[in-house]
């Protein structure tokens, strides 16, 4: 047994022994510190946990990045076939909400990536998004954990008619000009995969 679901499972034994009666013990339980990447949390599974130097990392607490644990699109459109500049242009770590909040604006309702993320309740969470391109490369680190080969939509967008996308194919990615990322256009149908901090 790793040393970490070991510290997981004496949380929990004290936790039943604290409570006097208790039937389960979940990830949602815990004390933060016993959090690792990969582990069921908050609706999600834990895709990234922030390192000193990212944005939005406070010493002593842990916070990060929850993916859902399957997709919310096997096909979806970035834009609602609006060819106008969001304002979604955060790049970053912490940006994949207002991103999300700036295409919803802009683009109005219908049925396209960032929409669909932001309409999402989930494990009784409502506060998804699609991610920005930083933290959906992060997410690509850990892609094992939460994801098979496809290319996923950002919510980053790189001009009127183009945004950025990542493949999270191993090997030469599709449509993307043999890189890890990059952009393409709007009309394109990537996967959607939502995400949530915590």
């Amino acid at each position: 047994m790793k040393n970490s679901q070991w510290s997981k499972l004496k949380a929990c034994m004290m936790l039943f022994v604290a409570a006097g009666v208790m039937y389960s013990c979940s990830d949602d339980m815990l004390p933060d510190d016993l959090l690792e990447i990969g582990d069921a949390h908050q609706g999600g599974i834990i895709a990234y946990i922030l390192q000193n130097g990212d944005q939005g990392y406070v010493a002593n607490e842990t916070h990060g990045i929850i993916a859902a644990a399957s997709d919310q699109s096997t096909g979806l459109v970035w834009w609602n076939g609006a060819n106008t500049t969001t304002g979604a242009t955060g790049t970053g770590l912490g940006t994949g909400q207002a991103n999300t909040t700036a295409i919803v604006n802009s683009q109005g309702a219908g049925n396209y990536a960032a929409q669909l993320c932001n309409d999402l309740v989930l494990g009784g969470y409502g506060d998804w998004y699609l991610p920005s391109r930083d933290e959906l490369n992060k997410v690509y680190e850990n892609r094992l954990i939460v994801s098979s080969g496809n290319v996923y939509w950002s919510s980053s967008e790189e001009r009127n008619d183009n945004a950025w996308a990542q493949s999270f194919f191993v090997g030469n990615p599709p449509d993307l000009n043999d890189k890890n990322y990059g952009t393409n256009d709007k009309f394109t149908e990537y996967y959607v995969r939502a995400v949530r901090s915590f």
